[in-house]
């Protein structure tokens, strides 16, 4: 059965056409001699699914950048526009610049460079020597002058020669510093000739770069479904008002949709899945689909995409409803809920009424807040308060960590310990929001323990029941531990950002416990939600 609109290209649940159509593709790869070692190495393709004039179906399959060390490959859609033409302008004008790259390593690495700059800093070293020695001098006789006064009865003739003396050796210092800075510019003349070419060089470089991405953007013009056509600089200063990133234009979504509208091709659904090893920091698994990148992607995808008929954002991926929010704890101070899968913790961008909003609608006040938050796709715990002074008490327990939290997660097959602890550092993906990422250089610390609780039979083999608990509480942090290939290397199930949608990501805020802000007694809280 065809779906009834295109789907959101950034988070959507691949179409049966499209899981079929990606695993030809993945046939095609593995199975070619010159394409088969690129691939295994990490490539992000697309397929779509496509009806051409009379109704027939189709598909066109497209992979992001280069492939096999080029962007044209039988079997896939050309590039939007092919930059990488051996005689073409951007090759001959990258060849400059390239030359240019090679000018500046070889006169930095020249006998004459370095020759120069020996010249200019033995000029120094002298020079310097020289002051000290007259500094050294010049403090040796202040000194003897001063103990001369000290021992008293100096004759007139004396004091005026002692005077005579200071002045003299200060305008000495001043002569000689003068002389040696002349010294240092004349040996420094041939130096700075050079560097003054590498600056002179580097600013060329700099300007014939940018000017070379400037015409690539220019050169790259996508059409849409209404026959409108744009150039990526046109898109992105409309969108964004910058100039387009590396690389915009040449990932598989915009390729295919560029080759669809050329043919009189009409796009019925679309999907980009990765191949091989994942890249360092970030979670892709082989075989999982993914949704199109934000930095490069979304303002040109927006663009194409005009005249069709496009899913809203999460549409079709098991969104909860507010109402069947349960209620578990309630007193004059807080409020304990247990939170359907698909239901935002307060009011965001993806639209729907928030728990917030709906205890604050229940409660019949304004003054409810939610002390933490819950991803949208995570059920479970979730405290809220009824008071600022609660909610400060709150947050702060929760910024000390001395809130224990619990949760239950599913895994797509059994980890290789039934014990342990997983530290990596995370740090947004601001490409790929709301994605997170592993980085060792500007991540922040991140630590969960997790235990097999029980295993569960499944046509495709044994799934795993994990408890985790997380000691900082990070964006996504049990979902990017669970999914990295340095953490369990194993996705939650149904987590369609890091692993494969399914019709609920299979996590939730089983326990919680913490101080009451009134009592000050401990209490603790149970999830009633199974997995």
């Amino acid at each position: 059965m065809l779906p009834e609109r295109f789907n959101n290209p950034f988070f959507y649940r691949p179409h049966p056409l499209c899981e079929l159509a990606a695993a030809e593709v993945r046939e095609l790869l593995y199975t070619s001699p010159t394409l088969a070692v690129d691939a295994a190495c990490g490539k992000m393709l697309g397929v779509l699914v496509v009806r051409d004039a009379c109704g027939v179906l189709g598909y066109v399959a497209g992979f992001s950048g280069r492939l096999g060390g080029s962007n044209k490959q039988e079997g896939f859609v050309p590039p939007v526009f092919d930059f990488l033409a051996p005689y073409g302008y951007f090759k001959q004008e990258e060849t400059r610049i390239s030359d240019m790259n090679r000018l500046v390593s070889a006169l930095k690495n020249s006998s004459e460079y370095a020759e120069a700059c020996e010249v200019a800093n033995r000029a120094e070293r002298e020079a310097q020597a020289k002051l000290d020695a007259l500094h050294a001098a010049f403090a040796e006789n202040k000194a003897k002058r001063a103990d001369r006064r000290a021992q008293g009865a100096i004759t007139a003739e004396e004091a005026a020669a002692f005077v005579r003396s200071s002045q003299f050796e200060k305008a000495e210092l001043k002569r000689v510093a003068a002389r040696c800075r002349a010294e240092i510019a004349d040996a420094r003349a041939a130096l700075d000739g050079l560097e003054e070419r590498l600056r002179q060089l580097a600013t060329e470089r700099k300007r014939r770069s940018q000017a070379l991405q400037e015409w690539l953007f220019g050169q790259f013009r996508v059409l849409n479904a209404l026959g409108e056509e744009k150039s990526l600089l046109e898109i992105f200063s409309e969108k964004t008002g910058t100039l387009p990133p590396a690389g915009a234009g040449e990932c598989a979504a915009p390729k295919m949709l560029q080759y669809a509208y050329l043919n009189k091709l009409q796009p019925v659904a679309m999907a980009e899945f990765w191949v091989g090893a994942s890249p360092v920091g970030e979670v892709r698994h082989d075989g999982c689909f993914y949704g199109s990148c934000k930095s490069k992607c979304h303002p040109i995808l927006s663009f194409m995409l005009q005249g069709v008929n496009v899913e809203e954002a999460g549409n079709g991926m098991g969104c909860g409803c507010v109402e069947d929010t349960e209620v578990i704890y309630e007193d004059d101070c807080i409020v304990v809920v247990d939170k359907p899968h698909g239901v935002l913790s307060v009011p965001g961008i993806e639209g729907g009424t928030s728990v917030q909003e709906w205890l604050r609608a229940r409660i019949g006040s304004d003054d409810v807040f939610v002390a933490h938050r819950l991803d949208m796709a995570t059920s479970g715990l979730l405290v809220a308060a009824k008071s600022i002074s609660s909610l400060k008490f709150l947050q702060a327990e929760f910024a000390a960590r001395r809130v224990s939290k619990r949760y239950t997660a599913v895994l797509e097959r059994m980890p290789e310990r039934a014990e342990g602890e997983i530290s990596l550092p995370l740090a947004p993906d601001y490409d790929n929001r709301p994605r997170m990422k592993v980085d060792f250089e500007r991540g922040k610390p991140a630590l969960t323990y997790y235990k097999l609780l029980r295993t569960v039979a499944t046509k495709g083999g044994k799934r795993a029941v994990l408890s985790l608990v997380p000691v900082t509480g990070r964006t996504h942090q049990l979902r990017v531990h669970c999914a990295h290939k340095s953490g369990l290397d194993i996705p939650i199930v149904g987590d369609a950002i890091y692993g494969r949608a399914a019709e609920r990501l299979m996590l939730n805020a089983e326990y919680i416990s913490f101080v009451h802000p009134v009592s000050g007694k401990r209490v603790e809280f149970f999830s009633a939600i199974e997995l």
